[in-house]
């Protein structure tokens, strides 16, 4: 078994993939030399703390050797996984190459690694085929994908031949994706143990709904009707959007998020000090078959900070052409993102060419297509916001008494906002 999994031509260096090489050359002996074996007993228990281990981080549960294959083949960006995400079902050479791995990997599901308890007097094997994790809570996946690779490796296992094994990888491929890009629904920028720059998948979302959001209809229909453009293929804009703090902003794009990951939406989160990194992150997602929103919470420039020209650059104007499957949806308090002052009007008078410095400053904001104004709730619409609210979280408490309190709530608490408002239910809540 040993030497067939060093005949996978397209499966090959895997991440995580030591208690893959472990586990085979133990299978090979097994069969070869069991007596060989008896002597490789510290690295079977390597093998099965380490399956228990990955087990622990990403909340796997049931037979945890085929689940930690399928989390290998799930995981693995090739030139066969890449085609299936995008076309499903493919024709060419590379069925024949992937039928192949495919194969090798369909005998490592059919053995039974239970025979290694009778070896090394254990039950371990007996445990980890039908494991059950302690704590449900994935500390890498969230629930929903760590059930996906769960229930793909029972479906993997049932397989009865090498062709229904592969027809069951391409439809994961084209319904879910293959990697971090395929699975996750966020990412954040960093980078790699050498320097490098890395997109790294974010775990925990908000679970924020478009329904949530009480108000602002106008606002979350441009931001739907552009989205939707943009995840159908259609021309879409950068979005700004811009208002009053606690109006909502930044939870109507992660619904956006919510509502189209789906439909292979994507987000990558980026801060002003990370502008430089963004020419590399777009190199990196531009061919693959999803579509990117890079998102820039409370964005705003001091006169000093320049990050500004990166992301000019990146918006429109560079040299190098943003990619098609690509917007920037930024939120801000600011209308035109880089600070001014009255000072500024002084300086302007000694300013040779001062239409070029107001052009300069006012040409950041005015490369975002679609401009969104979220505005602070008056009164009626503060309580429109509070009744909503409570009525979501089935709050028991008489509606004059409620409006009463809440008037109370936003004078001391930051006043009319959204925000204010949800925070003054989470008050309620936590009273009860």
């Amino acid at each position: 078994m040993l030497a067939r999994i060093q005949e996978c031509i397209l499966y090959r260096g895997f991440s995580n993939g030591e208690i893959l090489d472990d586990m085979t050359e133990l299978i090979n002996l097994y069969e070869a030399d069991e007596e060989a074996l008896k002597a490789r007993e510290d690295q079977f228990f390597k093998s099965v703390n380490g399956l228990v281990e990955l087990a622990g981080m990403y909340g796997f549960s049931g037979n945890i050797w085929h689940t930690y294959l399928t989390f290998l083949l799930v995981n693995h960006e090739n030139a066969f996984s890449m085609a299936s995400e995008i076309r499903g079902a493919i024709k060419g050479s590379i069925n024949d190459l992937a039928k192949n791995d495919f194969q090798i990997f369909k005998e490592l599901y059919d053995f039974d690694i239970t025979v290694f308890d009778k070896v090394f007097g254990t039950v371990c094997c007996r445990v980890i085929c039908d494991y059950q994790t302690p704590d449900e809570n994935s500390k890498l996946f969230n629930t929903r994908i760590r059930d996906r690779i769960c229930q793909m490796s029972k479906t993997l296992a049932a397989a009865t031949t090498t062709e229904e094994f592969m027809d069951d990888m391409v439809s994961f491929y084209k319904d879910f994706g293959v990697g971090k890009l395929g699975l996750h629904k966020a990412f954040r920028i960093g980078h790699d143990e050498e320097g490098k720059v890395e997109i790294q998948p974010i775990t925990r979302i908000a679970h924020v709904k478009i329904d949530d959001l009480v108000g602002y209809e106008i606002a979350k229909k441009k931001l739907i009707d552009n989205t939707e453009a943009f995840v159908q293929g259609r021309k879409a804009n950068n979005c700004l959007l811009f208002g009053d703090a606690g109006t909502g902003k930044s939870s109507s794009v992660k619904a956006i998020l919510n509502e189209y990951y789906g439909q292979g939406l994507r987000m990558i989160e980026v801060y002003k000090h990370q502008f430089k990194a963004l020419s590399e992150v777009l190199e990196q997602i531009k061919d693959r078959n999803y579509k990117f929103i890079i998102y820039m919470d409370d964005l705003s420039f001091e006169e000093y900070e320049l990050e500004y020209k990166y992301l000019k650059a990146i918006l429109e104007g560079g040299l190098g052409k943003r990619p098609k499957n690509v917007l920037i949806y930024a939120t801000s308090n600011r209308r035109h993102l880089i600070r001014e002052k009255f000072s500024d009007k002084r300086e302007l008078d000694d300013d040779l060419h001062n239409n070029d410095t107001v052009q300069e400053k006012l040409s950041l904001a005015a490369r975002f297509g679609v401009t969104i104004y979220y505005g602070s709730p008056d009164k009626f619409q503060f309580q429109g916001i509070v009744k909503a609210l409570a009525e979501k979280y089935h709050l028991d408490m008489p509606e004059e008494e409620l409006l009463l309190e809440a008037n109370k709530w936003e004078i001391s608490h930051g006043g009319l906002s959204g925000r204010t408002a949800s925070q003054f239910i989470t008050h309620l809540l936590g009273r009860k």
